[in-house]
């Protein structure tokens, strides 16, 4: 197309010199470029970010978003206080001006932070307004994100690593409302930081005779994988009787600082101790438990993630990235990939399916295909599909040509919203054909599921834990419903550490969980079997175990009740247990307090906070509080379930402790020793937040419901009450005051329920589960035994 040329079409006209020709060599848009190419994950910085006005301008009244994705957990910005962390400012800066130009008219420049400015997934924006004026193209404004000039300490970063975050800038040229992406993305290299702990993956429990795998790795402070550090180190395994084994390693030279022994077999039964340390490092040493069954010829627990993002819709790294890590890193035995219903393009998912199939290894590592449903809760709410089969997955249309997407969306779109698969009534249509091939799983996240819809046939599990939080209430609920579902626990992982996961410090505030499978063959099919016959336990991310049966029934099964038999559990884990419970829909109906079992101590306590505000999104409940000792001394206190270095414990004196930490249905516990208890006053004081969804982040957004909380006691009457317990309203909301052992609780407990001591009532169907905690808060749930 034949391009302008006014100095022979225009005819005589009046213009700054030279202007034409280097306005037209400019981007139109603009350019931006960053101070910074690689950062460490956690750190500490100021990020200085350079915007340079394109040949558009920018009218008056034009305002910018820099923004980037909601999922990233970089610190909150702020914008009141200069000296403080995380402060941002804005500044402009004239370009030069040829002959017979004006200089721009912008009388200054105002900078907010808005969680939500902009489109997902780039919503997290810091917004720029043009006040007064406009600005000529070259002209720059400055964007100093954690600006230290006034003696701040800079911003915290992104916790976790990601190759290639992108900071977008939309620009608004016109004053208009209307944005306009700038072309070139600020690019960062998110990495690993130095090395802190050593981590030891392992199966916890193996039948004898049965190979299995250990894999040693090298982590940060914030739990990412180190790379690039061939450190050596010895791995240690003591055993019954004093079998000890010693295995040398050398962590990987090139990309993640892992290792794997693969083959191992331990033929003598029992607990065995499996100890990693490495030389000429900080890094901590690492301890894992292995139990070693009498029996043989049976397959493993396996642990599974079944709910596993990328960036091919909202999640970190790509794909291959993704799964490698589940496999190599986490050692997975099942992963599940699940991808945004709406927001993935047909291309990325035909490549996403041909890469799981490709990875899937039967005997080593079985992989799944899915998709997440992401319909609003008022019309059913958040459901997973897994497509157990190899053939090709039935997405995005059915076999009658439909659209089974909730709806479709993403930012190639512009905007166009098309509906789909909607309500959750027209997903169970697409599939309800087909059960045996297909697993859907209710979940809790953003939008959280809807129990007021079930399909029996093809939802077989609930996700009971994610990063989004621990959600006992909604798998009781469901259970209390009449629902056949069995216990389920992923990670919904958005950050790249699928397998567990580590917890960020937004809304993804807990570790991911595992699910935990009891297949009777290591490949799809058994798998599937298993899973959909709800032969399941969950954790809270760890590898422990837990079984329920009856005789031959496995947790899972549905038969008639029978209470000549007893009901029979097993659990093993790796910090202590101390309370089992089992449940009877979402009733209490027998328990074990093991510090009560062991005996409690005259001089410790434990103060728990616990729960979440709401069910729905933002649900943390934030707190910030004293724990105060008067007529005793606090001689020590270690905290415990804190899930990362924001969510701290601290003396202030002899006689008092500050916390900062927040719940999202899990709990956290701070254990104090005292000199004596007789005598003495205990006092609890929190104030309970909500997370700063809008607004400034360093001013609180008080819990409307329960803003503060109060506990006081004196030493004797817990003594004599052995906990204080105080309810507050939102989701399992609770804090505690509880006497515990100074005794080591039991890795490793099994027991026998008779049925008759629980006085079941008859005429109906009794779903009976076991959930259990360990000293370090961390959690398991059984699939229930469904007893008619």
């Amino acid at each position: 197309m034949k391009t302008f040329d006014p100095k022979n079409e225009a005819g005589h006209y009046i213009a700054p010199q030279g202007l034409y020709e280097r306005n037209k060599s400019k981007p139109f848009l603009g350019s931006i470029t960053a101070n910074r190419r690689e950062i460490i994950a956690g750190e500490w910085t100021e990020l200085i970010l350079t915007y340079e006005v394109g040949a558009s301008g920018l009218a008056d009244g034009a305002w910018l978003k820099l923004a980037f994705k909601f999922y990233s957990d970089w610190a909150l910005f702020q914008t009141s206080d200069p000296a403080g962390a995380n402060y941002i400012s804005a500044e402009y800066h004239a370009g030069e001006l040829v002959a017979g130009q004006s200089p721009a008219t912008v009388q200054s420049l105002k900078v907010r932070f808005d969680q939500k400015g902009h489109e997902r997934p780039f919503q997290k924006t810091v917004i720029v307004d043009i006040v007064d004026g406009y600005l000529n193209p070259g002209d720059r404004i400055t964007i100093r994100l954690g600006d230290r000039r006034q003696g701040g300490p800079g911003t915290r970063v992104q916790s976790f690593v990601e190759k290639d975050f992108q900071f977008r800038l939309f620009i608004d040229p016109l004053g208009s409302s209307k944005f306009a992406e700038v072309p070139g993305d600020v690019l960062l290299d998110i990495v690993p930081g130095e090395p802190s702990t050593l981590q030891v993956v392992t199966p916890r429990l193996v039948n004898r005779e049965e190979p299995f795998d250990i894999i040693v790795r090298a982590d940060d402070a914030w739990g990412n994988t180190c790379r690039n550090l061939p450190l050596t180190g010895l791995l240690k395994l003591h055993g019954p009787n004093d079998a000890v084994q010693d295995l040398p390693f050398t962590l990987a030279e090139q990309g993640w600082a892992i290792v794997r022994h693969s083959n191992i077999k331990l033929n003598q039964p029992g607990e065995w101790t499996i100890v990693a340390q490495v030389q000429d490092s900080p890094a901590t040493a690492a301890k894992a438990y292995v139990n070693i069954s009498a029996e043989a010829g049976t397959l493993r627990p396996l642990y599974a993630d079944l709910h596993v993002h990328s960036d091919d819709t909202v999640g970190t790294n790509d794909t291959l990235y993704n799964l490698s890590y589940g496999r190599d890193v986490a050692g997975l035995d099942v992963l599940g990939y699940t991808a945004n219903d709406f927001n993935i393009t047909e291309q990325r998912w035909d490549k996403a399916v041909e890469l799981i199939h490709n990875l899937n290894e039967p005997g080593k590592f079985v992989c799944y295909p899915g998709t997440e449903w992401c319909g609003n809760s008022c019309a059913g709410g958040d459901r997973n599909i897994v497509f157990l089969r190899d053939s090709k997955p039935l997405f995005p249309f059915d076999h009658h040509g439909r659209l089974v997407r909730s709806f479709e969306w993403n930012e190639f779109t512009h905007g166009t919203l098309k509906p789909g698969a909607w309500p959750v009534d027209d997903l169970y249509a697409a599939y309800a054909h087909d059960p045996e091939g297909h697993l859907m799983m209710s979940h809790v996240g953003g939008r959280r599921c809807n129990l007021d819809w079930h399909h029996p046939e093809l939802e077989r599990l609930i996700e009971v834990s994610s990063a989004w939080g621990q959600f006992h209430w909604v798998y009781a609920e469901a259970l209390q419903r009449g629902y056949r579902v069995g216990a389920a626990a992923n990670s919904d992982e958005h950050q790249g550490r699928c397998g567990g996961g580590v917890p960020a410090t937004a809304v993804f505030g807990s570790r991911g969980g595992l699910t935990g499978v009891l297949a009777k063959q290591f490949d799809r099919e058994g798998v599937a079997k298993a899973l959909r016959a709800r032969h399941t336990f969950a954790t809270t991310g760890e590898r422990s175990f837990a079984s329920l049966s009856q005789g031959a029934h496995l947790m899972g099964d549905a038969y008639p009740l029978d209470e000549t038999i007893p009901l029979q559990y097993q659990l093993l884990g790796d910090q202590g247990w101390e309370e089992i419970s089992l449940y009877d829909g979402d009733q209490v109906i027998w328990m074990r307090n093991l510090h009560e079992e062991l005996g409690f101590a005259n001089n410790r306590i434990r103060i728990r906070l616990g729960g979440a505000r709401i069910k729905d999104r933002y649900r943390g409940a934030y707190w910030t509080g004293e724990i105060q000792i008067t007529g005793a001394l606090i001689n020590d206190f270690t905290a415990f379930g804190l899930d990362h270095p924001e969510q701290v414990c601290w003396r202030e004196n002899a006689t008092t402790l500050g916390f900062r930490t927040d719940t999202n249905g899990d709990s956290d516990s701070i254990e104090l020793q005292v000199s004596t208890l007789r005598g003495c006053k205990i006092t609890l004081k929190s104030r309970i937040d909500s997370y700063i969804k809008v607004g400034d982040p360093l001013e609180p957004q008080p819990y409307v419901h329960a803003p503060t909380v109060v506990l006081e006691l004196d030493g004797d009457t817990l003594l004599n009450n052995q906990t204080i317990a105080k309810e507050l309203p939102g989701a399992e909301l609770k804090v505690s005051i509880e006497r515990i052992t100074d005794q080591a609780l039991p890795r490793d407990v099994s027991g026998k329920i008779d049925l008759p001591s629980l006085h079941l009532a008859t005429h109906r169907e009794h779903p009976l589960f076991i959930t259990a905690r360990q000293r370090d808060q961390s959690r398991i749930w059984t699939s229930a035994l469904f007893l008619y």
